[in-house]
């Protein structure tokens, strides 16, 4: 059974760094976007599953840590990337993205006094930090009822990119073993690790620039299945998509 769960998890690796190295080329909106975008999700979610229950098997809190944000991640931005409006599913990702940053955060106070070398204390606070951004910004866009425009792309821009760094930085500095002796530790696979951050920036501009973009329509209404959430929520929430957004405007 593991060592199925291994093959499968290689597979998946392989292919989602392929498809999601795809979606980041083409261009966006596009017949071969959204084919490999959707390849890319679907692969990306069994690596993040199945790294999640070898995690667990060995122990590697860092793994287990790395696994649910990936999954929060990808899951968010391809619900941005294919409508508008929101639903039950929007709350649920709510729900796993504060678990897991109030997770994250627990084991970065508790590395601090119990060091890790393979979990370090600074990360677990800076993807908390990343994870708490991230929830925020789906309470304000389940307070706004929707999200459309620029906020909307910009949303599912940044959360694929970390969604493929995980994985990237999982293959290229995490499995370096696997490459020849000369380029184990070598600059060439920090930059191939990092690679979608300059991707990100890229298409983030293009997104500020483009006439595609210019143009901001309201959210679409919700359907009958669609998810309502009272107003106590208020106006709570600062949503680091918009502000994302609003920077670059």
């Amino acid at each position: 059974m593991r060592l199925t769960l291994l093959i499968l998890h290689i597979l998946a690796g392989t292919v989602s760094l392929l498809a999601g190295t795809l979606a980041m080329s083409v261009r966006k909106g596009g017949r071969l976007h959204r084919a490999s975008g959707n390849v890319f999700t679907i692969s990306i979610l069994v690596l993040a599953s199945s790294a999640l229950y070898l995690a667990i098997q060995k122990s590697q809190n860092g793994n287990i840590i790395a696994a649910i944000i990936t999954f929060y991640m990808i899951t968010t931005a391809w619900l941005a990337g294919r409508r508008r409006s929101i639903g039950r599913l929007d709350l649920a990702a709510l729900l796993v993205g504060t678990g897991g940053a109030a997770a994250v955060l627990t084991l970065g106070v508790h590395t601090l006094h119990h060091p890790d070398k393979n979990t370090p204390a600074a990360m677990c606070f800076f993807l908390g930090v990343v994870l708490l951004l991230a929830t925020a910004g789906d309470v304000r866009m389940l307070i706004r009822g929707g999200i459309s425009g620029r906020p909307r792309i910009v949303r599912h821009l940044w959360r694929m990119c970390l969604g493929l760094f995980f994985a990237t930085g999982s293959f290229f500095l995490g499995q370096q073993q696997v490459f020849p002796a000369f380029l184990q530790g070598s600059i060439f696979l920090t930059a191939l690790a990092v690679l979608p951050f300059p991707l990100m920036i890229y298409w983030l501009i293009r997104v500020r620039f483009g006439k595609t973009y210019n143009v901001q329509t309201p959210a679409t209404a919700m359907g009958q299945d669609s998810l309502k959430l009272p107003a106590l929520f208020g106006t709570c929430g600062v949503s680091v998509e918009t502000s994302i957004a609003e920077s670059l405007e």
